[in-house]
């Protein structure tokens, strides 16, 4: 996996701990807490599937340019991808988890 792909995957692990430990510590009431840690999550949600969506497009454009070329290459190309996206889905999970989490307790 490149090292761009890991540092923005790590950034963006670090943005959703962050919101949700700050907001858990607010002087709000839970409800609203939950509400704005919701409305984070689901926003981080997006731009994980966005990335994932952007992953796989150009996982499938590296594949094209690779196509005719050096097949390891091409190999190691789609397997970079594919690690990025299974880390990247697993952090999609965790969110949804972490969002029926907060739904149950609303």
């Amino acid at each position: 996996m490149s090292n761009s792909t890991r540092t923005f995957i790590s950034f963006l692990a670090g943005v959703a701990t962050g919101a949700a430990i700050g907001i858990l510590y607010a002087p709000e009431k839970g409800e609203v807490t939950r509400d704005k840690l919701s409305y984070r999550l689901s926003r981080y949600r997006e731009q994980l599937q966005k990335f994932i969506n952007d992953l796989i497009e150009r996982g499938d454009e590296v594949a094209m340019e690779v196509v005719g070329g050096d097949s390891s290459a091409k190999a190691e190309g789609q397997k970079v991808v594919s690690e990025a996206r299974q880390k990247a889905e697993k952090l999609l999970e965790d969110v949804e988890s972490l969002m029926s989490q907060i739904k149950s307790k609303s």
